[in-house]
């Protein structure tokens, strides 16, 4: 994987969203006075593009919080196996690193 690559992860994508959401739903304030008729058509495809981008985002949040619960349990039922694992996998990401 090079430096340059952007990394995304779930909470970035939840920021990101919300951001856009948080964004949009100004700019539809701001935007409430008189339109042309293509500006409201333009108004109300970006009402439902942030009502979308709000329901993605609640879907990411939920299913984020099913993963971490579902983690959790396992990581509670099976403490040993579970240490094993990251030890294993810290040993090995510590190879990787010093084959460098």
């Amino acid at each position: 994987m090079d430096n340059d690559s952007p990394v995304i992860t779930t909470e970035k994508l939840q920021h990101d969203l919300k951001t856009l959401v948080r964004d949009a739903e100004e700019l539809l304030k701001a935007g409430a006075g008189e339109l042309t008729e293509r500006g409201k058509e333009a108004r109300a495809k970006l009402a439902t593009a942030v009502e979308s981008a709000r329901q993605t985002c609640n879907h990411l949040e939920e299913r984020a919080m099913v993963g971490a619960h579902t983690a959790d349990r396992l990581v509670r039922e099976h403490p040993y196996e579970s240490i094993g694992v990251a030890f294993c996998f810290g040993l090995l990401l510590g190879v990787l690193a010093n084959r460098r």
